[in-house]
């Protein structure tokens, strides 16, 4: 599976400890991450990772043209909604494109975990077949 991780500046240390907790898990999928999020994440966990841009520089955007070329299976974004953020209209776009493209999408650590946790009891095998790689013009449905 396809795994995006974007967490905002006051989420960071969230996000770096969480992937830290399912190490085991992540490892066995293709990681993405924008900029710093992404760096921060191969530093604390020597997990590989595709980095994008910074989200305020189109990490959001490059992220979101994934989603809708079905090409990303989960997106994990820990968003800070109590600070304003500067890119706001790319967040908002990068949300639509998951529920558009039917990509689970945990937007705090508590949905995380749940989606985290039904990756790996193999919940989420669906995505398989709506990715790309086995027929995405079948995108959003359950083959």
């Amino acid at each position: 599976m396809n795994i995006a991780l974007i967490a905002h500046d006051k989420k960071k240390n969230d996000l770096v400890s969480f992937v830290t907790a399912y190490k085991n898990i992540f490892a066995n999928h293709n990681l993405f991450a924008t900029g710093t999020t992404g760096s921060r994440i191969i530093n604390e966990t020597g997990l590989d990772i595709h980095r994008f841009q910074s989200g305020p520089l189109g990490g959001d955007q490059e992220v979101g043209s994934y989603v809708a070329n079905n090409k990303m299976d989960i997106v994990i974004f820990f968003r800070d909604p109590l600070t304003a953020q500067p890119h706001e209209p790319d967040v908002s776009a990068l949300i639509r494109l998951c529920d558009v493209y039917s990509v689970p999408l945990a937007t705090n650590m508590g949905t995380a975990e749940i989606l985290i946790k039904g990756l790996e009891r193999g919940d989420l095998s669906w995505r398989t077949f709506v990715n790309g790689k086995s027929g995405g013009e079948n995108a959003g449905t359950k083959a």
